[in-house]
C-alpha cells in the first residue's frame, strides 16, 4: 500500500520510490550495483555511531579505536537529492487492486519537513484524529458510522516534505465511496469545528510519557541521540525535543490542518479486493 501511495503522490522527487525499493528492480540489480551502492554509503564518513550504557569513557574511546579505526573511510562523491516536489494544485485519485479481503481508503497530504513547526503541530492532529479508543475516527468512522474496522492518521518524518496519511479499512458490505465519505466528514469537522483544549492537553500527556518512556531505556536514548545528530547535527535535542511539543498550541494545529488538509493537497487511494487474484 504505502508503494503505491509513494508511487503515485510524488512526481519528480526521489520519495515516489519507497526506501526498500521494488521487488522487480532489486531482481534486475547486478552484483557490481550492490558492491557499488555499499562502497558509496556504507562508509564510516556517512555513519553515526550512538553508544550507551554504564560506559568508561576512555576505555569505550580504546575500543570504538580498536574495533572501528581501519575500516576506511570512502573515497566515492556521497549523493544528496536536491529535487524540489512542485505543489500540488489539484486532487489525485487512484484505483489499486490486490490480493486483500477489504477495501481499503487512504487520504495522503503533501506535509512539511521534520523538524518544523507545523510538522509537529500535524503529528499532534494525526494522534488527536487516532490515537486511542476515543480517537476522533475510531469513535465517529468505527465506532458510530461502522464504515470501517480500523481507521487511523500518521505522519512519516522525512527531511523533505512528507505525508500526512488518514486510512481507513472498510467493513464487510460497506463501499469505498462510504468510507470516504464518512472519513471526509471528520476531516471536514476537525476543520470547521477546531480542537479542544482537552483535546490538546490529553494529547500532550500522552506525548510526554511516550517521551519519557522511550527515553528510560538505554536503546531508546542511543536512537534518539543518533536520530537527532543525522537529521538535525544536535544531538542536544533529547534534551529539548519535547519543549517543541508542548508549545504547539491549538491555534497552531488549526492554522497547520487548514494550510495542509485540503483536497487539492492530497492524494485518494483505494486499495480494493481484486476478485481475479
Amino acid at each position: 500500500m504505502l508503494e503505491q501511495i509513494f508511487k503515485n503522490a510524488y512526481t519528480k522527487h526521489p520519495y515516489q520510490w519507497t526506501p526498500i525499493g521494488e521487488a522487480q528492480y532489486i531482481d534486475q540489480a547486478t552484483l557490481p550495483e550492490f558492491i557499488d551502492f555499499y562502497k558509496t554509503f556504507y562508509v564510516p564518513n556517512n555513519a553515526t555511531l550512538s553508544i550507551g550504557g554504564d560506559l568508561n569513557i576512555e576505555q569505550t574511546k580504546a575500543w570504538v579505536e580498536k574495533y572501528f579505526a581501519t575500516i576506511p573511510k570512502g573515497t566515492k562523491p556521497i549523493p544528496r537529492p536536491n529535487i524540489v516536489e512542485p505543489a500540488q494544485t489539484e486532487e489525485k485519485r487512484v484505483t489499486y487492486l490486490d490480493k486483500v479481503q477489504l477495501p481499503a481508503v487512504v487520504f495522503a497530504y503533501h506535509s512539511p519537513s521534520q523538524g518544523t513547526p507545523e510538522a509537529y503541530a500535524l503529528e499532534m492532529v494525526a494522534k488527536i484524529l487516532s490515537e486511542g479508543k476515543s480517537s476522533r475516527l475510531q469513535k465517529q468512522v468505527v465506532d458510530k458510522d461502522q464504515k470501517a474496522v480500523a481507521a487511523g492518521a500518521f505522519n512519516l518524518p522525512s527531511e523533505d516534505p512528507g505525508l500526512a496519511m488518514m486510512f481507513g479499512i472498510g467493513n464487510m458490505g460497506v463501499t469505498p465511496e462510504d468510507l470516504e465519505k464518512s472519513m471526509n466528514a471528520e476531516v471536514d469537522k476537525l476543520l470547521s469545528a477546531g480542537i479542544t483544549e482537552e483535546e490538546l492537553m490529553k494529547c500532550k500527556n500522552q506525548i510526554e510519557k511516550d517521551f519519557v518512556t522511550q527515553n528510560q531505556r538505554v536503546l531508546g536514548i542511543v536512537e534518539n541521540l543518533a536520530n537527532y545528530h543525522v537529521y538535525y547535527g544536535n544531538a542536544n535535542l533529547i534534551n529539548t525535543e519535547l519543549e517543541r511539543y508542548m508549545k504547539v498550541t491549538t491555534a497552531d494545529m488549526m492554522a497547520a490542518a487548514k494550510k495542509y488538509f485540503t483536497k487539492n493537497n492530497r492524494l485518494v487511494l483505494y486499495y480494493l479486493p481484486d476478485s481475479r487474484k
